[in-house]
């Protein structure tokens, strides 16, 4: 093989390869104006489950709506304890933090207390929020992808975040919601 074909082949593989990461990377479809679709589902906030229903928290101001692959492994404990060390600031600026995850409630009630802190809610997103919201991961059924959505009051998607490294959902979030505050 000469040095130019086995430069083609690294580049057709390379390609292949991006192209194959890229299919299970987090890639929302919805996007800033959007309508964000109303639900009702079953949660858990410092381990006690209830009903969540977002238009009944967007009554109290923006939500940011933080989808997560699956509890308890690395990335999404790390990002939940970023929110949770977070949260003060979140509610200064008005805003309910949701954890979203197809995990099941039991594993939510668990998680709500251990890596959230109690401090905000986490709650199961069924097949018909995950297919609402387009957060299906691709490569893993039954998962979701990472994607963050700052919705504004009028249910509005004011803000996306789509990026399965949970590094800059929290800050990113954080800086939209209070830059609405202060409009």
């Amino acid at each position: 093989m000469t040095l130019r074909n086995s430069i083609k082949t690294t580049a057709i593989l390379a390609a292949a390869s991006a192209a194959l990461l890229g299919a299970g990377a987090a890639g929302a479809a919805l996007s800033v104006g959007a309508k964000a679709p109303d639900f009702t589902t079953r949660g858990a906030l410092a381990g006690k489950t209830f009903t969540v229903t977002l238009s009944h928290q967007l009554k109290r101001g923006p939500v940011v709506l933080y989808f997560f692959p699956k509890a308890f492994t690395p990335g999404c404990s790390a990002e939940a304890r970023e929110f949770a060390e977070n949260i003060d600031k979140f509610k200064a600026a008005g805003a309910t933090v949701i954890g979203m995850s197809a995990d099941t409630v039991d594993d939510l009630v668990a998680f709500s207390t251990k890596e959230c802190a109690g401090k905000f809610a986490v709650a199961s997103a069924g097949p018909n929020i995950v297919s609402g919201y387009d957060v299906a991961l691709k490569m893993r059924p039954g998962m979701t992808d990472r994607t963050s959505y700052v919705i504004a009051p009028s249910g509005r998607i004011a803000f996306v975040h789509s990026e399965m490294n949970y590094a800059g959902h929290v800050k990113s979030t954080l800086a939209a919601v209070e830059a609405m505050k202060q409009k």
